[in-house]
């Protein structure tokens, strides 16, 4: 039987403790049960509204946001076409006329 690998780092040099599986490299210890339990689910991303957002989607900002390296803020009901969703503190890459390459969070957005 091959074990999984760790589920915070992707070491694969990972051992079975009694009943928990560890991770050598980070000392992470989690349950086979919670193995499938993240290989089954899937992050859900949710704009302001709790609509579901998806790669493609077009939005618009809810609220003047503050970019950082610019003097002029991002303003309310910017338009921001062809979203990408990744993991990470922002789940928005995206590109917005005038301003060019952002990441955005999805908490600051609704969908259009």
């Amino acid at each position: 039987m091959t074990l999984p690998n760790c589920l915070k780092c992707n070491s694969e040099y990972t051992y079975e403790d009694g009943n928990m599986l560890v991770c050598p490299m980070c000392a992470y210890e989690w349950t086979p049960e919670d193995t499938q339990e993240e290989t089954e689910t899937e992050k859900v991303f949710r704009d302001a509204n709790g609509n579901i957002l998806q790669d493609g989607d077009t939005v618009t900002v809810i609220k003047d946001l503050k970019v950082k390296g610019s003097s002029q803020p991002l303003k309310q009901g910017t338009k921001v076409k062809n979203i990408r969703l990744v993991d990470g503190d922002h789940d928005i890459d995206c590109k917005i006329d005038g301003f060019g390459a952002m990441k955005l969070k999805s908490e600051f957005v609704k969908k259009i």
